[in-house]
């Protein structure tokens, strides 16, 4: 049996080129992120891992009290596929070898983008994607997609995300957006309220 006193959140940030508009909110709304983070009660580690048309771990199951602060260098074009599956195929083979009791019983990714899928290598299929976050999410992980200056419901419906936890927001508004995905990671399931929506749109 899994640890239901153990969390775990993994974080896939966009970092393209056309993400240096909002650098400085990124790097603040990531901070904001995790702070909200910090009222659960259970144990919590955090992995963040980055992206453009290269792909790089930043750290990896963190405790939250110990993740460093991040600061986004934007460039390269959008691997939007190969990050995702890339994450999810790493984070499936590390609590595949984990004794069951540290799995965490709640695992959460968020998938922050600004940007159009066009640079993957390895996963162009969007329906591989699919079939693997549907796989997940029968296994009980949580997908949450925010989506700047897009139409993020098509993006996330595509690969297996549901309405309910994406979000379509303004890049000008994207503290205010991580502050609010953070809140609902916070409070463990539920979907994106009305408000969080008006809150954060253009």
């Amino acid at each position: 049996m899994s640890n239901p006193d153990r969390r775990h959140i993994t974080i896939i940030l966009d970092r393209s080129g056309s993400m240096g508009s909002v650098k400085a909110d990124t790097e603040g709304g990531l901070k904001a992120f995790l702070a909200e983070q910090a009222a659960n009660p259970g144990e919590t580690f955090v992995s963040l891992y980055q992206f453009d048309d290269e792909y790089e771990p930043v750290y990896e199951f963190t405790a939250l009290a110990d993740v460093p602060d991040y600061r986004l260098q934007p460039r390269g074009y959008t691997a939007l596929l190969d990050a995702v599956g890339k994450t999810l195929t790493t984070m499936r083979d590390q609590f595949d070898a984990m004794p069951e009791a540290d799995v965490p019983g709640n695992i959460t990714v968020v998938i922050l983008t600004d940007g159009q899928e066009n640079a993957s290598k390895e996963w162009r299929s969007r329906s591989k994607i699919r079939h693997l976050i549907e796989d997940l999410q029968r296994q009980g992980w949580t997908f949450i997609f925010l989506g700047a200056d897009q139409d993020a419901f098509t993006a996330a419906g595509d690969i297996g995300i549901g309405a309910d936890t994406t979000l379509s927001y303004s890049s000008r508004r994207t503290t205010e957006t991580m502050t609010r995905a953070g809140r609902l990671v916070s409070r463990g399931g539920g979907g994106f309220t009305q408000d969080d929506r008006d809150a954060t749109r253009y």
